[in-house]
């Protein structure tokens, strides 16, 4: 079987150089992820920085380009990975979607702006016809979005847990985001938000609709905004609807010299809590202090070793080129829902309760 030929435009942080640092899972850069992956072959890198060329045709091996059109016509990848700045996204994802390319791998957000999001989630929708070359395009065009918890193990498991009532229905959710000490709340919800709104829809599989928010306005650098939100699940383990949303709240603060990200999801019979370097089941068990009551004893469940997240990731794209009618465990739809929610908290304008169509898309474990 011919090796996926690989391309990459944005050579910088999460395309490449992030795999120096020495205390993060490797692969942690998507240049990482593809020459470790048996299946692809890196063909080419682009950006208009030449300096940034320069160390990944010498980090990689790899021919490199200032012009991604040049770069497209010259290698056919058939993955496009685009690790560019949001507010370029659009333009890449339409470059690639004229080339006949059949799956991108986008970094989030998606976009920086909703109505960007929007026309990016529209180019799945069909394809047909011929390119400029005259070559055949490829239907439908596969979107990934590098939403990367969806595809990190223990983030699986712990879907698995809530999806199967393990500890009996979700009642609540909670979340704490701390990304530094000098960026305004509006940013670290933009560009980290994303991560956290995301896996909070993935692992409960529900839609998450803004309400409404208080505390420090988001264009602070200091101080603490709360978001008030709703979860709208999708049919449980039974196929019945839940009757009513989960409320969830998200604690957004500035002014930390340190970084936290961490989810727990309050069940009927237990708690589970997951987050960077936090994986914690609790159960329900016998009261040891008070007679006639029942409190939570921590699970031996416990997770340990790799997660497998950018491996994974680039194994589900090779799969969405090797199967046309495969869909990627994080797509464009889930990619919108997150930008839709963020757009809603940044104008502070709560959202229509009834899911939309790209909300319902949002991916279960399969």
């Amino acid at each position: 079987m011919n090796r996926i030929p690989v391309a990459i435009v944005g050579l910088g942080r999460i395309a490449s150089l992030l795999e120096d640092d020495s205390r993060r899972e490797k692969p942690c850069t998507h240049a990482g992820a593809v020459t470790a992956n048996k299946d692809c072959v890196l063909a080419a890198g682009c950006d208009t920085d030449e300096e940034r060329r320069r160390l990944f045709a010498v980090r990689w091996q790899a021919p490199v380009y200032a012009d991604a059109l040049r770069m497209l016509r010259e290698h056919k990848p058939e993955i496009l990975i685009i690790a560019t700045h949001p507010d370029s996204h659009e333009r890449y994802c339409r470059l690639a979607y004229t080339q006949g390319t059949p799956v991108l791998i986008c970094e989030k957000p998606l976009s920086n702006t909703l109505a960007g999001a929007r026309k990016i989630a529209a180019l799945t929708q069909g394809r047909g016809g011929s390119g400029p070359s005259g070559r055949a395009l490829p239907s439908p065009l596969r979107i990934l979005v590098n939403h990367e918890r969806r595809y990190a193990a223990d983030y699986m498991r712990a879907a698995e847990i809530l999806r199967t009532r393990r500890l009996g229905p979700l009642l609540s959710v909670r979340a704490v985001l701390y990304m530094g000490r000098a960026r305004p709340l509006i940013d670290v919800l933009w560009h980290d938000g994303t991560h956290l709104a995301d896996a909070i829809m993935f692992l409960a599989g529900a839609v998450l609709r803004h309400k409404g928010r208080w505390g420090s306005p988001l264009g602070s650098k200091e101080g603490t905004a709360y978001l008030e939100g709703l979860l709208y699940p999708a049919a449980g383990p039974e196929g019945e609807k839940q009757s009513s949303p989960v409320p969830c709240l998200i604690e957004a603060g500035a002014w930390r010299d340190h970084l936290v990200f961490e989810m727990e999801f309050s069940c009927g019979r237990g708690r589970l809590r997951i987050g960077n370097g936090v994986y914690e089941v609790w159960e329900s068990a016998e009261c040891p202090y008070a007679e006639g009551f029942r409190s939570l004893a921590r699970s031996p469940d416990r997770f340990r070793g790799s997660t497998g997240y950018f491996a994974n990731m680039l194994a589900d794209a090779a799969a969405c080129v090797r199967d046309s009618g495969r869909q990627p465990r994080s797509a464009a739809a889930d990619g919108l829902r997150v930008i839709e929610y963020l757009n809603a908290v940044k104008i502070g304008k709560p959202e229509n309760p009834a899911p939309s169509p790209a909300g319902n898309a949002t991916s279960r474990v399969n």
